[in-house]
């Protein structure tokens, strides 16, 4: 992670206002919530049919008409066939225009330790779970 730089921006005072309301409902300052609106602002410019959704692990970025981005990169992995032949699978899948699909993955490849981070993380919790239900069945059984 680079440095911060200091930098100074005046606001409109009903979007100061709305700022600071909006982080001291979320337990954040200020700067968190604007860095994250801003970063969050630019990808959605970059990737307009993107959007960022809260959830049980944080906020994670998905496509506007469907699932999240890792969704679809964790899919990707379980897909045969040529670039196109996958997406066309994919879309598919998950019921979208392939466009829909190429835009999670043109998201996904140009964020990709983030979300291979979140696919890793939701494997893990897949792990977890399904020991859980082998412990629970051998403690059923016995």
């Amino acid at each position: 992670m680079t440095a911060s730089r200091a930098t100074s921006y005046r606001l409109d005072p009903r979007v100061k206002d709305r700022l600071s309301r909006r982080a001291a409902e979320e337990g954040i300052s200020e700067r968190a919530l604007l860095e994250r609106l801003v970063t969050e602002g630019l990808d959605t410019l970059r990737y307009p049919g993107v959007v960022y959704r809260d959830g049980p692990t944080g906020r994670r970025a998905a496509l506007a008409v469907g699932p999240d981005v890792w969704e679809v990169a964790s899919a990707l992995r379980y897909t045969d066939g040529s670039p196109e032949q996958r997406v066309a699978q994919l879309a598919e899948q998950f019921g979208l225009n392939p466009r829909h699909i190429r835009l999670a993955v043109d998201f996904a490849a140009g964020q990709r330790a983030r979300i291979d981070g979140e696919v890793a993380a939701n494997d893990a919790a897949a792990e977890q779970v399904r020991v859980l239900a082998e412990q629970r069945a051998a403690l059923m059984a016995g």
